[in-house]
């Protein structure tokens, strides 16, 4: 696996390198409007989501970045008693197909969904890619992260088919379809092949749910006879778990593929090895719209005290970028990013040990450009 030292030199390496990130798949087909500009819909999120789109916003327009954000309110609403995206926003995201999403909280006790899994349900957006890569500067106990995890993002345990048996005794259904699996799957390994990670690493636990996790296994193994350029193996979630703590850089050359719920899990854990979910960009991919976005919560406890840290909202946004063909915007604001990040505490916020203000982070990072 890559360790962090690589990391000395970033501007003089491509952003698909330095990172990991690809763009080769579901494809954007997004065109510059009359300014020679592309237009993204931006939703600023809650709590501290505010913020850290203000330091985007700054850090993008020194950067002179091709780009107009089109604000994108997501306030859920009930429609025949079921979450609902405002007309508006589906609108927007549809017409520019791709966004930058803050974090958003669900709101408590009004019956609604969570809204990130309402947005994946109505874009349609089957695969959730989690890169972690170690940063130079910022010391953890694994130096040596490079891992890629792609995460199926529309079933599994989360497609909300529960009920009460009898009081006192509920079912949750996990729905595993072809389909579905077909599609993350493939999806990765062509992400495979267009990062030059020569393996796709299938997680599961077919051991035990033979016929779900038995279902996304052999879908597995047919589709990988598309691809005989990129093998293929087989791990149970158990050993993944154990292995991935004890020395990640097994996980160097492979793109992980799995199930939601794993996925869901497996991402936090690998997010951990390299400094929690402030160094973490992730992307939500669909066949038409794409959705890049902070995977933190809305910390409500520091919301509006210039104490956020913007970094994984701004690795997310180059991703973007990538997606969008902007590559050299991409690199320039993720070297900014990362030299920020390496250059002292006294410019990292609270959260990675240091003691910037969001304010004077996003002023460092201008300067880095």
């Amino acid at each position: 696996m890559i360790s962090a030292r690589l990391f000395r030199s970033p501007a003089a390496r491509s952003f698909a390198q330095t990172r990991g990130y690809a763009s080769q798949v579901a494809k954007f087909e997004g065109k510059k409007n009359a300014n020679g500009k592309y237009t993204v819909s931006f939703i600023e999120g809650d709590g501290i989501g505010i913020e850290i789109s203000k330091a985007v916003k700054s850090i993008y327009a020194a950067a002179d970045v091709p780009i107009e954000w089109e604000s994108c309110d997501v306030t859920p609403i009930l429609v025949n008693n079921q979450t609902a995206i405002p007309q508006a926003a589906i609108d927007s995201i549809n017409k520019n197909l791709v966004a930058l999403k803050g974090p958003l909280a669900t709101p408590v006790g009004k019956g609604h969904k969570s809204l990130n899994l309402t947005l994946r349900k109505t874009f349609d957006l089957f695969a959730n890619v989690r890169p972690a890569k170690s940063i130079e500067g910022y010391a953890t106990p694994y130096e040596n992260v490079n891992t890629v995890l792609i995460r199926e993002n529309t079933e599994g345990e989360y497609s909300g088919i529960e009920h009460t048996v009898v009081p006192g005794v509920v079912q949750s259904i996990k729905l595993i379809t072809r389909e579905a699996s077909e599609k993350v799957i493939r999806y990765a390994f062509q992400y495979a092949r267009s990062i030059n990670k020569p393996k796709v690493l299938v997680v599961h636990k077919a051991t035990i749910m033979k016929l779900s996790d038995g279902l996304f296994v052999e879908t597995a193994k047919d589709v990988a006879k598309e691809f005989p350029d990129v093998s293929i193996d087989f791990e149970i979630i158990d050993n993944t778990s154990l292995k991935l703590v004890t020395d990640p850089s097994k996980y160097s050359d492979v793109v992980m593929v799995m199930p939601n719920l794993y996925g869901d899990i497996m991402s936090d854990l690998a997010s951990g090895l390299i400094g929690g979910l402030g160094l973490t960009p992730s992307g939500n991919m669909g066949d038409r719209v794409s959705i890049f976005e902070a995977v933190h919560g809305s910390a409500p406890d520091i919301a509006g005290q210039n104490k956020a840290n913007p970094t994984a909202l701004l690795l997310s946004s180059c991703m973007m970028l990538q997606h969008m063909g902007l590559q050299s915007y991409a690199d320039k604001i993720q070297s900014a990013v990362l030299k920020t990040i390496a250059s002292g505490p006294e410019n990292r916020t609270g959260d990675l040990e240091g003691s910037s203000t969001t304010d004077h982070f996003t002023e460092q990072v201008i300067k880095n450009l």
